[in-house]
């Protein structure tokens, strides 16, 4: 039976139909604990995706290792084009990994890319505002590896390169401090000592750090022995591709 409105009135908000309060607070703490569940999914999941696909310790502001890597590859020098199976095998991310990741830089006016028959041929947008800045950062944190082997590819008596150290370490997700103050060369052979500062002189311009370099004969890394060959064989090596 309905009270009538002056009645209702009268008794104020509280004196309402019998149960109905205690539904609408039962309702409202379901809705709550379903918008709290929801939440806790979706917090769960975001949490998933960032430890598959961790932050890189060299720069910890970019997604991935990979997307640090791709970026800096094809930034790192303008007159340079590659195909996606290329970006792949230089750096070591899978296909369709280096399909997503330049898709993603081309929305972004970071790359372009063109069509040769089958082939997608990509390289840096340099008319893009960020070009200068991001460019540089990336081959600074993560060009490292191509711009030293760059150097070292044309000087004869080198059979191999390494880097080690705290760089090597940083690359392999190690912890420790930021940014890497020098990068530390391992190399095997006997090169030419003037053709080889000179090289490692102008890698050093265009990576902005001092490079040290540390010459032993080629089958230093199997037969050498005392504590500085412990140190370096015990911790993470990066071999650069001559």
């Amino acid at each position: 039976m309905l009270m009538p409105w002056a009645a209702r009135s009268a008794l104020g908000p509280a004196a309402t139909v019998p149960g109905v309060r205690r539904a609408a607070a039962s309702d409202g703490k379901t809705l709550a604990a379903m918008f709290l569940s929801s939440t806790f999914r979706k917090e769960k999941s975001i949490l998933q995706f960032v430890e598959r696909h961790p932050a890189p310790p060299l720069l910890p502001i970019l997604r991935s290792q990979q997307q640090a890597e791709i970026l800096a590859l094809v930034l790192g020098d303008p007159d340079l084009e590659l195909s996606l199976t290329e970006i792949s095998q230089r750096t070591g991310a899978p296909h369709p990994s280096v399909h997503r990741e330049v898709q993603r830089a081309e929305q972004a006016g970071l790359v372009t890319s063109k069509k040769v028959g089958n082939t997608r041929l990509v390289r840096a947008n340099t008319d893009s505002p960020y070009y200068p800045g991001l460019a540089d950062v990336l081959t600074r944190a993560f060009g490292v590896p191509a711009v030293v082997a760059g150097a070292l590819q044309p000087i004869e008596g080198i059979e191999e390169a390494y880097i080690y150290g705290s760089w090597a370490a940083r690359h392999e997700g190690q912890g420790g401090q930021r940014p890497v103050g020098d990068i530390d060369v391992l190399i095997l052979g006997d090169p030419g000592r003037d053709q080889l500062y000179d090289a490692l002189a102008v890698a050093e311009k265009r990576l902005g750090r001092p490079i040290q370099a540390t010459i032993r004969d080629p089958d230093w890394l199997r037969s050498g022995t005392g504590s500085f060959h412990e140190t370096i064989t015990s911790r993470p090596m990066l071999k650069l591709a001559l």
